[in-house]
């Protein structure tokens, strides 16, 4: 990767480029915002706060108009691109309002006259981010680590330039000092993991081998949020006509194109056929077009390559035992469309089962009973979330401590809080972020003992 592009998924027109930096371009960013990181961190918690407040006013002044180069770039409906602003608007607040009483620095009673713990900044953060959410993903590492008084030194995603530009001229503008955007060839990120304090990643699970592994070779904290197959299970007791609307919205917003979606939906025999008829009639009612055209329900998957991969997957589904029930067919004319597709009775033998699905097509597993779905909910090399739908909250509680996920969602489909951590196990990741866990992911917590 030579170049940032801009292809427009709706028509398939690129729309913008610009060349990747050099190895001194990127020696002289990071000399510049490690010297705005200290001044940065000397600054009172409390300050900073107050500069994060701007940057919150400034993104809600400018949210349409950012909007729209998200809607450009990645093809997401301007609606979806509007809730991704807002709720990075509530994450900006979120920490300016709480950092400073929970980066204060605790007593902790020994045998010492005075003991305790102190948060201090790591140093300068490297984020590696994806292009699904080229805002949230973006201010959800570098919140945090901002407030907590680090640098963040942002590459973001190749197809991306235009909205990644916008979000840092908004950053930056707000008085920001110590955030900027690396514009990196592939080949240049071992060297901005080697000249940073840490590393986070958000992308695909091959991808996040590669950055551990980059970054256990010079010995760097990393926080990795990688792919999901979250499984959705439909009990007995379920309300399906809940379940099946909540499963439909999970599994084809924004295209698909999102790791903590609902992708597997496990049911069981006595509510299968009822539970599909519902959520098959929801998919069908999804329709593509435009993704700033308000009618439009279902937007373009992001690039080509994705959708031939996706479609890929549902052929070999269907080859080997998968029934389709809706979509699964190519669209033709301009754009990168996909319909929204059910697959029933998908088995082991299918890919789908065992891979991760990025985009609108959802797997419907039957199970013979509760045991066997928690058995194939945990049959999967992710665990990201899960969700579980059933009248006995209890039952389901129980139910969910036994699958091997980083959240369990009862009576709803899997999403994030700000006041929750989010992150995975397996290959889903390590570390969390939101809440005040993944406001201590990038501090030293450092120990105070005095005689």
């Amino acid at each position: 990767m030579n170049a940032y592009t801009s292809c427009n998924p709706a028509t398939g027109e690129v729309v913008h480029t610009r060349p990747a930096w050099t190895a001194d371009e990127l020696a002289a960013c990071v000399h510049r915002l490690r010297e705005a990181r200290e001044r940065w961190a000397a600054q009172p918690v409390n300050e900073r706060a107050a500069v994060l407040r701007a940057m919150a006013d400034a993104l809600e002044r400018r949210r349409d108009e950012l909007a729209a180069l998200v809607t450009l770039e990645v093809g997401k409906r301007t609606a979806e691109c509007l809730a991704e602003i807002d709720k990075s608007v509530q994450l900006v607040r979120y920490y300016a309002e709480l950092a400073p009483r929970l980066l204060a620095a605790r007593d902790i009673p020994t045998q010492a006259s005075a003991s305790g713990v102190s948060f201090e900044p790591l140093g300068l953060v490297l984020a590696v981010m994806p292009w699904n959410y080229p805002v949230w993903q973006v201010l959800r590492f570098a919140v945090p680590a901002l407030i907590a008084g680090n640098g963040c030194l942002i590459k973001p995603a190749p197809s991306v330039p235009l909205s990644s530009a916008l979000l840092t001229e908004i950053v930056q503008g707000s008085g920001v000092t110590a955030f900027d955007t690396a514009w990196l060839a592939n080949d240049e990120v071992e060297d901005a993991i080697r000249l940073s304090d840490a590393v986070a990643f958000t992308g695909s699970t091959a991808t996040g081998r590669v950055i551990a592994s980059l970054a256990g070779r010079h010995l760097k904290k990393s926080v990795l949020e990688l792919g999901g197959s979250n499984p959705f299970i439909v009990l007995a007791d379920a309300d399906l006509d809940e379940a099946a609307y909540e499963a439909a919205h999970s599994r084809f917003r924004d295209a698909g194109q999102s790791c903590n979606a609902a992708k597997r939906l496990i049911v069981v025999p006595e509510v299968a056929d009822a539970f599909v008829e519902r959520f098959t009639a929801h998919a069908r009612a999804f329709r593509p077009g435009p993704p700033a055209d308000a009618s439009t329900t279902l937007g373009p998957l992001a690039r080509a390559d994705l959708r031939e991969a996706l479609h890929a997957q549902v052929l070999d589904a269907v080859q080997h035992g998968a029934r389709l029930l809706c979509g699964g067919q190519m669209s033709g004319g301009a754009g990168f469309y996909y319909p929204a597709t059910v697959l029933d009775a998908v088995n082991p033998r299918c890919r789908v089962w065992h891979e991760e699905v990025f985009g609108p097509v959802a797997s419907v597993i039957r199970v013979a009973d509760e045991d066997e779905a928690i058995r194939v909910a945990n049959d999967t090399p992710f665990g990201l979330g899960a969700s579980i739908f059933s009248a006995d909250t209890r039952r389901a509680r129980a139910l969910g401590a036994r699958i091997e996920a980083g959240a369990v969602y009862i009576n709803r489909y899997t999403s994030s809080d700000l006041r929750l951590p989010f992150g995975g196990v397996k290959a889903s990741g390590y570390g969390r972020e939101l809440s005040e866990f993944g406001l201590y992911e990038f501090v030293n917590v450092k120990t105070w003992w005095q005689k």
